[in-house]
C-alpha cells in the first residue's frame, strides 16, 4: 500500500479527515500495515498495550468482552475507516476487551509517539479523542460508585442523595402580600403553624420571605417599627434562595449551608411550587446528624466548636455511604469548614476584646490557602492561611502591627483546638511571611512574579489559590488585581510555574504499569496527590492566572475556563473527569484509613484495586499527563533552563 492509497484511508477516517492534506501524507509515512486472517485476535483481553491505533483499511473486527466466568460477548463491531484501540494508546493499559478479526483484516498502525504528537499539534483532534477517553473513564467511574459500597466505611441511613426535594417540600406554600400588615402575617403563621411565608406582590411575583428571625430582629430586638401600623414590606427578607424539584435533598442541605439560610422557595419553570425548611430535612430520618453542624455559628466556646467538629467529620462518612458524586461530597464539606473558621475567627475576635486590645484597628481580610481554599478539603487538613490588612497611618503603624500579630496567634491556636492542624512548613498567618499590610502584599507579590528564584515561586504558587472567609474581601480583590498585573507584566512567570510542575512527572511507566515508592514505609504505595490530583491543580490553576481568573477551587476554574474557550468542552470533561476520579479513590483511601485507626496520608497500592479501578486510575492519570503535556507546550520557554 503506497502513501497516496494511506492518504485515501485517512481522509474518509473520521476524525483524521480535518486534517490538511500535508499533515496527511507526514503520518502515512509513519504508518505501518498489517494484515490478520478471520479467527485470529488482533489482542486479547488483558494484553499489555501494542502502543498502537489501529485504523481499518479493510475487513470486520469483533470488539468482545469476557466476563468472569469466562463467556465472550461481542459488544461492538469494527469495519473500513473505523479505529479502535484508542483508548489503550493514550492510557497505555492493559486491552479491556479483545479484538477478534471477523473477515479478513487490514490495519494501519500508527504508533503512540505519533499519535501523541499529532493529537497535541492539533486542537480538534485533541478533543475528539479526549471525549472518547472522557467518556470511558466516566462509565468507569458510575460503574464503581453503583457497585463499590462505601457503607463499610459508614452506618448512614438516609437516601440524602437519591431522594428528590418534591418529596419531602411543603405545599401548597402559604403566602402573603406585600401591603399585608405584620400583625395580620404573624396571626397566619400561628395558625397555620409555620416558620415563614412566602412575600408576594399584586403581580403575584416572589419578592422574598417573611420568616420568624424577621419579626424579632425587627420588632422585638430592635423595635424599629411600631407593630400595630407595620406592613410586610418593611421587613421582608429579599434574599431569597431558591432550588429546583427535581434536586436532590443533599443538594438543598448544601444550598442551605452555603446561603446560610433555613428556608429554600421550590420553583418550577420560574413558577412557585413549594417550599422546604430545614424542619422539613430533619423530618428525613438521619439527616438530622447533619444539621448539628448548623449549630456552628451559636457555639459560644472554642471547646463547644472542638466538640461540633467531630459531627462535622462524620459527615463525610454520611456523604459518601450515600453515594455522593465527589462536588457535592467537597461543597458540604468545604462549607462546613468554612464557617467553623468563620465562627473561630469571630470568638478570637472577643477574646480581644476581653484582654483589652479592642476590635481591629484597621480593615482585614482572613484568607484560606491550599486545598481549604480550592474548596477540596474532606478530612480536615494542615491549616494554610495568611491576613491581608489595609495600610495603617503612620502614627497607628506599631499598633496595628502587633494586634494582627495577636490575633492571627490565636485564630491558629484555636483552629488547631478544632483539629486543623498546624502548618508544618509554617504557612499560616502566625507567621509574619503571611500577614502583610495590603500594599506590602502588593510589593511581595511583584518580587515573586518577576523573581527567577525557586522559592519565590513556591510562595506565589501557594498564593495563588486564596479565597477570602472573613473580614473586608475587598481587599483580597484589590490583591488579585494586582497579582493579574505582575503575571501579566513578567515574561516568565506562567512559564516558570508550569516549568516547576514538569519536574514531577506522572507515575506511569513506558509499558504502562504504575510507578510505586521502591522502599520505606510506603513500598509498593503511590501518593494519589502527588501522583496526578496536584498536576491538575498547578496546570489547571495556570490555565487560569492567564485568563485573570481570581475563582480559586479547580472545579470552577475549568468551568469558567470552558465558557471562556480557552479549553475545549471535552478537554475541560477530560480533566474534570480525571481530577473527579484521582479525588474519589483518594477520599475512599483515606476512609478506610480512618476507620482502622491509622493517619489518612493520601497513599494507596494500586494493585490492591479491583480491575475496574485501576482502570480508572490509568486514564485519571492519562488525563493529568495530558493537561500536563497541554500546558508545558503552551509554556514552554528554552532560556529559562539557564536559571533553574
Amino acid at each position: 500500500m503506497n502513501i497516496p492509497e494511506i492518504v485515501a484511508i485517512l481522509k474518509r477516517t473520521d476524525p483524521f479527515e480535518i486534517l490538511e492534506k500535508t499533515v496527511l501524507n507526514r503520518i502515512a509515512q509513519k504508518i505501518q500495515i498489517k494484515s490478520y486472517s478471520p479467527g485470529n485476535y488482533v489482542f486479547r483481553q488483558g494484553d499489555p498495550s501494542l502502543d498502537s491505533l489501529f485504523i481499518i483499511a479493510s475487513g470486520l473486527v469483533e470488539i468482545t468482552v469476557t466476563n468472569d466466568r469466562g463467556v465472550e460477548t461481542v459488544a461492538a463491531m469494527r469495519k473500513p475507516h473505523d479505529f479502535f484501540g484508542e483508548t489503550v494508546v493514550l492510557s497505555q493499559q492493559r486491552y479491556p476487551g479483545s479484538a477478534r478479526v471477523k473477515e479478513s483484516l487490514t490495519c494501519l498502525l500508527l504508533d503512540r509517539r505519533s499519535f501523541e504528537t499529532l493529537i497535541y499539534q492539533h486542537t480538534d483532534l485533541s478533543s475528539f479523542f479526549n471525549a472518547i477517553l472522557a467518556e470511558r473513564m466516566r462509565l468507569l467511574y458510575e460503574g464503581i460508585v453503583a457497585e463499590h459500597s462505601y457503607e463499610s466505611f459508614s452506618c448512614a441511613e438516609s437516601p440524602l442523595f437519591r431522594k428528590r426535594i418534591s418529596e419531602i417540600m411543603s405545599f401548597p406554600v402559604i403566602s402573603c402580600n406585600l401591603n399585608d400588615s405584620i400583625t395580620h402575617a404573624a396571626q397566619v403563621m400561628t395558625e397555620k403553624d409555620i416558620s415563614a411565608l412566602v412575600v408576594l406582590d399584586h403581580n403575584r411575583q416572589i419578592r422574598g420571605l417573611l420568616t420568624e428571625k424577621n419579626l424579632v430582629r425587627h420588632l422585638i430586638a430592635d423595635i424599629r417599627f411600631d407593630i400595630s401600623t407595620c406592613r410586610v414590606e418593611q421587613i421582608v427578607n429579599s434574599n431569597i434562595t431558591a432550588i429546583g424539584s427535581d434536586a436532590f435533598i443533599g443538594q438543598a442541605l448544601v444550598s442551605m449551608i452555603r446561603n446560610k439560610t433555613k428556608h429554600l422557595v421550590v420553583l418550577e419553570r420560574g413558577d412557585l411550587l413549594g417550599i422546604v425548611t430545614m424542619v422539613d430535612l430533619i423530618k428525613s430520618r438521619s439527616t438530622g446528624q447533619l444539621l448539628l453542624s448548623h449549630n456552628i455559628e451559636n457555639q459560644q466556646t472554642i471547646q463547644g466548636l472542638s466538640l461540633i467538629g467531630r459531627e462535622v467529620d462524620n459527615i463525610l462518612h454520611t456523604l459518601t455511604a450515600e453515594r455522593a458524586s465527589v462536588s457535592e461530597i467537597l461543597d458540604v464539606m468545604s462549607e462546613l469548614h468554612e464557617r467553623m473558621t468563620q465562627r473561630i475567627i469571630e470568638l478570637s475576635e472577643e477574646q480581644m476584646r476581653r484582654e483589652g486590645w479592642g476590635g481591629p484597628p484597621v480593615d482585614y481580610c482572613w484568607i484560606n490557602m491550599g486545598s481549604a481554599a480550592r474548596y477540596e478539603q474532606t478530612l480536615r487538613t494542615d491549616q494554610d492561611n495568611a491576613i491581608i490588612y489595609a495600610d495603617p497611618s503612620l502614627e497607628d503603624a506599631q499598633h496595628v502591627v502587633k494586634y494582627f500579630a495577636r490575633l492571627s496567634e490565636l485564630i491558629v491556636e484555636n483552629l488547631s483546638e478544632c483539629g486543623f492542624s498546624k502548618c508544618s512548613g509554617g504557612v499560616m498567618a502566625s507567621n509574619p511571611d503571611w500577614r502583610r499590610s495590603l500594599n506590602k502584599w502588593i510589593q511581595a507579590v511583584d518580587d515573586w512574579a518577576h523573581s527567577m528564584n525557586s522559592e519565590d515561586t513556591r510562595q506565589l504558587t501557594i498564593l495563588l489559590d486564596y479565597r477570602p472567609v472573613w473580614g473586608n474581601f475587598s481587599l483580597a480583590t484589590q490583591l488579585w488585581s494586582q497579582i493579574f498585573q505582575s503575571v501579566q507584566q513578567s515574561i516568565s512567570a506562567s512559564h516558570r510555574l508550569a516549568r516547576d510542575d514538569k519536574t514531577f512527572k506522572i507515575p506511569v511507566s513506558f509499558l504502562g504499569t504504575f510507578i510505586t515508592e521502591k522502599s520505606g514505609p510506603h513500598k509498593d504505595e503511590m501518593n494519589l496527590k502527588t501522583a496526578g490530583i496536584v498536576h491538575i491543580v498547578n496546570g489547571v490553576r495556570i490555565l487560569a492566572l492567564n485568563q485573570s481568573i481570581s475563582e480559586p477551587s479547580t472545579f470552577g476554574r475549568l468551568e469558567t475556563l470552558e465558557k471562556s474557550g480557552v479549553l475545549s468542552r471535552d478537554d475541560a470533561e477530560l480533566f474534570r473527569t480525571s481530577f473527579e476520579a484521582l479525588m474519589m479513590l483518594k477520599i475512599q483511601e483515606n476512609l478506610k484509613k480512618a476507620g482502622q485507626g491509622q493517619a489518612p496520608d493520601n497513599y494507596i497500592d494500586p494493585y490492591s484495586l479491583r480491575k475496574r479501578e485501576r482502570m480508572m486510575l490509568k486514564d485519571a492519570l492519562s488525563g493529568a499527563s495530558q493537561l500536563q503535556k497541554m500546558v508545558s507546550k503552551r509554556f514552554n520557554v528554552p532560556w529559562l533552563q539557564y536559571f533553574s
